[in-house]
C-alpha cells in the first residue's frame, strides 16, 4: 500500500485537487482513484506529477509496507531522523562488522564519525583505511536498506563490495577487483577457496538456486551466506559483505535481521569452517545475533519483552 499524503499536501498549497491533475497533466481518472485507494502509480505517471509541483517522485508518496522494522529503517533513514533504530543499527553493526575483520576503531569513535562525521585522535595510530571503511560501510546499510526489497542479484552483490572497498588503498591496486570478482587466487584460515575462474559460475549457481526459494526461511538465507564465504568471490571483504547480503536479505523476508558480535567472533568463525559437517554451529550464532538485534527493537519498544 502506499500513502499519497505529501502529494496531497502539496496540490493543497498551490490550490489543485487531485481531480484537477486530470485536466491539467492528462491523468484518467482510473489514476485519480489509484490515489485515493493507495494504490501503485505508473512511474511516468508520478514523473510527470513531480515536474508539476517541481520536486521529486519519491516526495509525493509513502510506501506502507507489512515489514515494521523495513518501514522504520526506511522513514528515518530518509527524514534523517538521529537517535532511533536507524541510527543505532548503523553505529552497532557497522563497528561489529568491521571490528571482526580487524579495525582498530572503537564503538565510540564508529559513533563518533557516524553522528559528527569527525574522529578524535587517541594514542594509538589509527588505518586511514578503518575510517575510510566505516564510512563506507554506512553507504552499505543504505543500500541494503534502499534495495531491501528487491530480488538478489549478483549486480546487488558487486555494489555492496563496490561500495565498502572504494577509495581505499585496495582500490589503487591494479590486481584488486573494487566491485568485481577476484583475479587471484586467495586463502582464509589456511584453507583455499573458489579459484578465481571458477568464481563466476559458482556465483551465478549460488543465487540461481537461491532465488529458487519460494518462501526463504532464516536457515535458508544463513546457509546463502556459509556458501557465499566458501566460494569467496572478491579479494578481500567477503565476511562484511556477505553479512550485508544476509541483512538485505532478512528484511527482504521480514525476518528479523542479526548482527554478530565481535565477542562472538569465534563461533562465528568456527560456525563457517566446520559449516559443511555441521550446521548448528552457524545458525546458533546467527541466532545468538539476532537475539542482539532483538534488543536493539526493545530500546525502542519494536518489540515485546520476554
Amino acid at each position: 500500500m502506499f500513502s499519497y499524503k505529501p502529494l496531497e499536501v502539496k496540490l493543497k498549497i498551490i490550490g489543485f485537487k487531485k481531480s484537477d491533475l486530470s485536466w491539467k497533466l492528462g491523468i484518467s481518472s482510473r489514476t485519480i482513484t489509484k490515489i485515493s485507494k493507495g494504490e501503485k502509480i505508473a512511474d511516468h505517471v508520478l514523473e510527470k506529477i513531480a515536474n508539476l509541483l517541481k520536486c521529486n517522485i519519491e516526495d509525493l508518496y509513502t510506501e506502507i509496507l507489512e515489514n515494521n522494522i523495513l518501514q522504520t529503517l526506511k522513514d528515518e533513514k530518509k527524514a534523517k531522523i538521529k537517535g532511533g533504530l536507524y541510527h543505532e543499527l548503523q553505529v552497532r553493526m557497522t563497528y561489529n562488522s568491521n571490528h571482526i575483520e580487524g579495525s582498530k576503531l572503537s564503538e565510540d569513535e564508529t559513533r563518533l564519525i557516524f553522528e559528527t562525521r569527525t574522529i578524535l585522535p587517541s594514542g594509538e595510530a589509527i588505518p586511514i583505511d578503518d575510517v575510510i571503511e566505516t564510512s563506507n560501510h554506512f553507504r552499505c546499510i543504505d543500500y541494503a536498506i534502499d534495495v531491501a526489497l528487491r530480488p538478489l542479484s549478483e549486480d546487488i552483490i558487486k555494489n555492496f563490495h563496490l561500495l565498502l572497498k572504494q577509495g581505499t588503498k585496495d582500490s589503487f591496486l591494479d590486481y584488486f577487483a573494487v566491485g568485481d570478482y577476484k583475479k587471484r587466487l586467495n586463502v582464509v584460515g589456511g584453507r583455499e577457496t573458489c579459484k578465481p575462474d571458477e568464481v563466476p559460475r559458482a556465483m551465478e549457481k549460488l543465487v540461481k538456486e537461491y532465488l529458487n526459494k519460494q518462501n526463504v526461511t532464516f536457515e535458508d538465507i544463513v546457509a546463502f551466506h556459509a556458501n557465499f564465504e566458501q566460494i569467496h568471490p572478491f579479494q578481500d571483504g567477503n565476511g562484511r559483505v556477505g553479512r550485508l547480503i544476509a541483512f538485505k536479505e532478512c528484511l527482504r523476508w521480514n525476518i528479523v535481521p542479526f548482527i554478530i558480535e565481535d565477542s562472538k567472533k569465534g563461533y562465528y568463525y568456527r560456525g563457517l569452517s566446520n559449516w559443511n559437517e555441521e550446521h548448528g554451529w552457524l545458525i546458533d550464532t546467527c541466532l545468538d545475533g539476532q537475539d542482539s538485534f532483538k534488543a536493539i527493537l526493545r530500546l525502542f519498544n519494536m518489540l515485546e519483552s520476554n
